[in-house]
């Protein structure tokens, strides 16, 4: 059963849902490693207006939608940002590159044998590949145990892509129980590398069910948002991450809502990105910069009406935003369902697509 946790320390952040996950609901490969296409993953559709749950998959999306919707996808392509490295005195230990900031600074997390580590103090350097280094300067998020988060300076020999593109590897975490391609963790329609994990809502679309969108009169329009790493802690509010809304896109968004139709974002990022630039009648401006824009029910939405998204976490920050967006009662319904049905969680896992 779905619960809801007692108050919770954290800013802005409003009391989460929170439930047990069994491991054998974490997906643990992609959805061709299953034997199925990205696109045969199921989805629940839940609709806020009558509180109806329907079970689907991810094949049906163009049926559950109408002519003259608009569907914005977030088109950053997933980085292969984690990277073997060693401390001074030889431990061993991973680093995920989280956001690029200016001047050759990045955020990043240390971890060690699939959890993270928190012995790292401000000054120490962590050697890797072919002679880069990266030096911690500041902590940007604590644990209880030490520093979850650095924001640190890397020097690397040659350009960041193909230093990456050579020595780094996807993100992954110990639910994913064996290495996959990078191809398993990018989006069909990724045009800009610049997120330390996939965008994961929009994994499941396929070039064939796009056309079939816009052979409906649906339409489908970009925008980008780099995102950082996804291993917050729990009710942990999202860091600030880069966006950009192009002109053309915030013209489609209202062009969409004075005809009629409905704004359906793909994953949070693209909700976070269009509410950044939205004003609060609803009017979506061109804008590009970083956003620390934390969503919650209180805040409310004004660009998006409806959402397809993964399943999160117990506790996880981007509830508040569903919560925004579905109502705290369908949420905690459709999660209900998802538990009792067997869905499945996670980058690799099923979908929940939420209409008004």
């Amino acid at each position: 059963m779905v619960a809801l946790t007692g108050p919770i320390v954290d800013r802005r952040l409003p009391t989460l849902l929170t439930f047990d996950l069994p491991p054998e609901l974490e997906a643990t490969a992609p959805a061709e490693a299953r034997g199925m296409t990205r696109d045969a993953v199921r989805m629940m559709v839940a609709t806020r207006r009558d509180q109806r749950l329907v079970h689907s998959h991810f094949g049906d999306l163009p049926r559950f939608l109408e002519p003259d919707d608009l569907v914005v996808i977030n088109t950053s392509g997933t980085l292969p940002a984690a990277l073997h490295g060693a401390l001074d005195d030889g431990t061993a230990v991973d680093v995920h590159l989280s956001t690029e900031l200016p001047a050759g600074l990045w955020t990043l997390e240390l971890r060690r044998d699939g959890r993270p580590f928190f012995d790292g103090v401000a000054g120490t350097s962590v050697t890797l590949p072919e002679g880069a280094r990266v030096e911690l300067l500041a902590a940007q998020a604590r644990h209880e145990r030490g520093v979850r988060l650095w924001i640190a300076h890397l020097a690397l020999p040659r350009p960041l892509a193909g230093y990456l593109t050579a020595h780094g590897r996807p993100i992954r975490y110990d639910y994913v129980r064996q290495p996959w391609p990078m191809a398993s963790y990018q989006n069909v329609y990724a045009t800009e590398p610049g997120s330390a994990e996939m965008p994961s809502a929009g994994r499941p679309f396929t070039p064939e069910i796009i056309m079939r969108l816009v052979a409906r009169g649906i339409g489908v329009t970009p925008l980008v948002l780099h995102t950082g790493v996804a291993s917050l802690d729990a009710s942990e509010p999202p860091y600030a991450e880069r966006y950009r809304v192009p002109e053309a896109t915030a013209r489609r968004v209202n062009d969409a809502h004075a005809n009629g139709g409905r704004v359906i974002a793909v994953g949070t990022t693209a909700v976070r990105a269009l509410e950044t630039v939205a004003d609060h009648r609803g009017v979506v401006h061109a804008g590009q910069g970083w956003t620390e824009l934390v969503i919650t029910p209180e805040r409310g939405v004004y660009a998006v009406d409806g959402m397809l998204t993964g399943w999160h976490e117990p506790e996880a920050s981007h509830l508040a935003m569903l919560d925004a967006v579905a109502g705290r009662e369908l949420v905690a319904a459709s999660y209900a369902a998802a538990l009792d049905e067997r869905y499945l969680w996670h980058e690799f896992g099923d979908v929940h697509l939420v209409l008004p």
